[in-house]
């Protein structure tokens, strides 16, 4: 008679943190997926995992059959269609958490405030809290953006590898929104390097005319996620932007550790 633990089958083998070890397997493949543009071969999988070639070739069979993952013609693996239903209702409920935070920004800034997430190469605006003055900046909950036009774009592409980043343009383009918008893979660089020096992105009349915007990133959150302001240039000053920009980072901060003990429970 076999033992209980020679009859384990790999997919109930606990891991060391006490899950199941096949679980985490299937989410660290897709999340490889992700990180690589959404599609991939087994050979490249097995190389960034570390995995070999037969366990990945199980995982992605059964991720397949669950409608997670498909397979193209040319036999590499794309992230499935079930996917889209799973990251929509998250980014729902993501912004349904940060809203508070963005309405003690709306009454401390007196602007507009937005939470949006990187979501493939693409900006997705997942919350806002319109601002309380008669002219103000209204962005649609759902719209995307290519990021080199945004400030929260350049927020969250200066925690990205430059190689990564210039490989994102290469497949985004980069289309001037308006006559201030950086239009180079070089220019951009330099933009996310004085983000990373000042510690805040700034979009200067890059995606509208007469729209200024403040962001920051929110420091360790699950999925890449940013934080930001945005009102008329006119009030969106310099010396504005003094003030404005220590209560961003605060509340980025406050919505971390709200995120992190979410994440936890």
């Amino acid at each position: 008679m076999p033992t209980s633990s020679a009859s384990t089958t790999d997919s109930a083998k606990p891991s060391a943190a006490g899950g199941v070890q096949s679980l985490e397997r299937a989410f660290d493949l897709l999340e490889r997926m992700a990180d690589a543009g959404g599609e991939v071969g087994l050979s490249e999988l097995s190389a960034a995992s570390g995995l070999p070639l037969p366990t990945i070739h199980r995982l992605m069979r059964t991720l397949v059959a669950c409608g997670y993952v498909r397979q193209q013609a040319n036999r590499r693996y794309a992230l499935g269609p079930r996917l889209i239903r799973l990251g929509e209702s998250a980014s729902r409920l993501l912004g349904t958490w940060a809203r508070p935070y963005l309405a003690r920004l709306v009454e401390e800034t007196g602007e507009t405030a937005n939470m949006a997430l990187l979501d493939g190469d693409e900006i997705v605006y997942v919350a806002q809290v319109p601002s309380k003055h008669s002219m103000r900046m209204f962005t649609e909950v759902g719209r995307r953006v290519l990021p080199h036009s945004t400030g929260v774009g350049k927020a969250l592409l200066a925690g990205v590898p430059d190689d990564e980043v210039r490989a994102l343009l290469a497949r985004t383009g980069m289309p001037a929104a308006t006559e201030k918008t950086i239009t180079t893979p070089e220019g951009f660089l330099a933009a996310l390097e004085e983000v990373r020096r000042m510690g805040y992105a700034v979009d200067d009349n890059e995606q509208e005319i007469g729209v200024r915007c403040l962001a920051v990133s929110v420091p360790d959150s699950p999925t890449a996620a940013a934080i930001s302001i945005s009102g008329p240039a006119g009030r969106v000053t310099e010396p504005a932007t003094e003030k404005i920009v220590p209560v961003l980072q605060q509340i980025a901060r406050e919505l971390s550790a709200a995120l992190a003990s979410q994440n936890q429970g």
